[in-house]
């Protein structure tokens, strides 16, 4: 039983692999059979809007800005919980309907608290 489930996942796996050898593959012939033209050095600087790139590429962000990057992953992964839990809840509702639902409030119940104390601590505002 267990067998026959995992064996869907085979097309899924050859895909995956395919997929990885495709993209390396390509990599690899763009390196070997590209062409190594004679440009001047001026040709492979960044081309920003005519201006002469002057200075650090990259600026430093305030440590905020990271934070608030970081609570969106975790109410992003939120709705990866939330989801699988709304499909199969009209199943789940003729077994043991109270249960799911209880599990799934104190889950949104630890969210909300969470998400106030990020309020309150001003985590969203990474720009002050």
């Amino acid at each position: 039983m267990e067998e026959a489930q995992l064996m869907q996942y085979l097309p899924v796996l050859m895909l995956g692999a395919l997929a990885v050898v495709f993209s390396f593959g390509m990599l690899v012939m763009s390196v070997v059979l590209g062409q190594k033209g004679k440009r001047p050095p001026v040709k492979d600087i960044p081309y920003e809007c005519g201006m002469i790139p002057v200075g650090e590429g990259s600026t430093r962000l305030s440590l905020k800005f990271y934070l608030v990057a970081m609570l969106f992953i975790l109410f992003d992964i939120e709705v990866v919980f939330l989801y699988p839990w709304a499909v199969i809840y009209r199943e789940m509702l003729k077994e043991s309907g109270g249960a799911i639902l209880g599990a799934m409030l104190s889950f949104l119940g630890i969210l909300l608290v969470g998400y106030l104390y990020a309020v309150k601590k001003r985590a969203f505002d990474w720009k002050s």
